[in-house]
Formats: structure tokens, sequence, C-alpha cells
């Protein structure tokens, strides 16, 4: 593992390159501190925990894999380890979306509107045959979309602030703002 941080991503925005091109980008404040150490002689790998406060009684914590534990409890992680330009892995709750149809969920046709159709516009169709006699598994369906772990990867880093701990990230990145988020580097 390269390097780390946990974020708490702010929301979308334009900014404007020096070329006075604009470009979309996420919005992630980065304060985090190293919670834990783990090393080779007491839990059998190197790790360390990183702490980051959601809300003011709630702490998310997760751990990275390293190679040497050269850091302590308490230590800040800042966004300075990271430079512009640098690729990153983002990986957070993708937004839920809630129950729905076929058609939102997968992308059906849907029904024809009329000669004989009657409250069928946006159901799924047929969800079978007379063989297995049963729905076979994976037949996409109408069900809950969303609010799933995902991570993008190779995206760019726009823009470092060091005073306020601020990335901008170039794109989305998943989670709705506040949601918490992991930003790192695969060596």
């Amino acid at each position: 593992m390269g390097k780390f941080i946990l974020g708490k991503k702010l929301g979308m925005t334009t900014i404007f390159n020096e070329k006075s091109e604009a470009q979309n980008v996420t919005l992630v404040e980065c304060a985090a501190k190293v919670s834990d150490v783990r090393n080779i002689e007491k839990d059998g790998y190197n790790a360390v925990q990183v702490a980051i406060e959601k809300t003011k009684n709630k702490t998310v914590k997760k751990e990275f894999r390293i190679e040497n534990t050269d850091v302590k409890i308490g230590d800040e992680v800042s966004v300075d380890i990271f430079a512009v330009g640098d690729e990153v892995n983002v990986t957070g709750l993708g937004k839920a979306k809630g129950f729905q149809g076929v058609v939102k969920r997968h992308g059906f046709g849907g029904g024809r509107a009329t000669h004989g159709n009657k409250h069928a516009l946006r159901a799924p169709g047929s969800i079978g045959s007379g063989y297995p006699e049963h729905v076979l598994k994976g037949k996409r369906m109408a069900g809950r979309m969303g609010g799933k772990r995902v991570t993008n990867k190779n995206i760019k880093i726009v823009l470092i602030d060091k005073e306020k701990n601020l990335m901008a990230l170039k794109g989305a990145v998943p989670g709705v703002p506040g949601a918490v988020i992991e930003i790192y580097t695969v060596k």
C-alpha cells in the first residue's frame, strides 16, 4: 500500500485550470489521525489504523496495510503526502436509491402503452419458462438499487489546499455529501 488518507466528501464544484478550461471536481476535506498501529510482533502484520470524525459523536476508522510502521498513535495524516497530478483510487458507499423497478434499475424498455395493454407499461414481462419451473438465480428484476461499496480507480488530484486540508479530485466520487471516503494509491 502506498499513500492513504480518509476524507469527508463536501460536494462538487467547477474550477478552472491554467488554460481557462472548466473542470468538474469533487471537494474532499481530509483531517485524519492515526488511531492504532499494528506490527508483526504483536499482530502478525504491519498496518496503520486511521480515524476521522464523521459527526459530533461518531468516528470512522479504516485500516491500511503498510510495509514499515514508523508512525505513532495521534499523528496527523494530512493532504500534503499527495501531490497535484497523482492518480488515486477512491472507495466509498454509493448513493442508495431504494426499491426500484426494472425500467430504472436495468434499463428495460417497458411494454406498449396502447392496443389492449393495461397497467403493464413498466412491467418486466415474462420471468421464466415451463422448465426449470422456478426463477433462475441472477434474473434481472425489481429490487434495491445502490448503497453498495464502490471503488473509482485512477482519479486525478487537481488541487491541494494544505491550510484547509482540502483536496479536489477530478470528476465524481462515490457517496453523498458528508460521507467518509478512502483515498489511496496502490503500488
